[in-house]
């Protein structure tokens, strides 16, 4: 595994990362490690080797909370039993879920499914871990939102939707925290080459291909990309972001690898 210099430092600081052993969420594991954090992933399966090696390489801990996000009396037992025993400085909000219907057929078991992993235990978590960053009067949250939150996709409306609704609660818990000193950001990435996507491969490459020449989808190794995203927000203050400027507060997705 590649280790990469980061622009800041984290030493002392401890992460929880949902979804934080594979995909997406793995890079972004590997990047807190690699700039000094230590590392909680909350999620299903048990961490990848590798990422408890490079732990190890590093001197830094990482460990696995067992938490299913569609339950809410396992999020809140998992984040109880975390704050009994750690300090949380940051957490990052970067599990999520689809499925796959035209809208018309969309089965309500499945809206409240997307919706139940994608918002309400982001928003859930986001308390849990909020309260007592507010009352430290430090913190920071950075929730995954996606290009979705602004273009909708297709066939994926309850993900659509989600992912929207996740960029207006990052906005909302913004304005009423960052006084209080707790910075809330969002990043909104790309199309990347996580399982998630893997329905999407033939038309989404072809597709940028087409629009962008050698500038594909981006795979899971590219970790260079999840260092950004999630380094980014964590030194902007009182912003919802992918790529913006401290000075102007402005934000806009991050589309730099992949198209709408």
């Amino acid at each position: 595994m590649t280790t990469m210099s980061t622009p800041f430092d984290l030493s002392g600081k401890t992460a929880v990362v949902t979804g934080g052993g594979r995909g997406l969420g793995l890079g972004i594991s590997d990047a807190l490690l690699e700039a000094g954090a230590d590392v909680i992933v909350f999620g299903r399966s048990p961490l990848p080797v590798a990422l408890t090696k490079h732990a190890a390489e590093l001197g830094r801990q990482v460990d696995f909370v067992a938490v299913d996000l569609a339950n809410s009396d396992t999020i809140a037992a998992a984040a109880d039993q975390v704050l009994s025993a750690r300090r949380v400085d940051i957490l990052v909000n970067n599990a999520g879920t689809q499925d796959r219907y035209p809208a018309v057929n969309f089965p309500l078991a499945a809206w409240d499914s997307v919706l139940d992993v994608n918002l309400r235990a982001v928003f859930q978590l986001c308390q849990q871990f909020g309260r007592p960053m507010l009352e430290r009067g430090e913190g920071k949250i950075v929730n995954l939102a996606s290009l979705l939150s602004f273009q909708g996709g297709t066939t994926v409306p309850a993900y659509a939707a989600s992912k929207g609704a996740v960029a207006q609660l990052t906005k909302a818990l913004c304005n009423e925290w960052s006084s209080r000193g707790v910075n809330v950001n969002a990043v909104a990435p790309g199309y990347m080459a996580t399982e998630m996507n893997t329905a999407c491969w033939p038309t989404r490459s072809a597709w940028s291909r087409s629009r962008r020449g050698s500038r594909q989808v981006a795979g899971e190794s590219q970790r260079t990309s999840a260092t950004s995203w999630c380094s980014l927000p964590l030194r902007l203050r009182h912003t919802f972001t992918a790529r913006s400027s401290p000075s102007t507060g402005a934000g806009w997705p991050d589309d730099r690898r992949a198209g709408p």
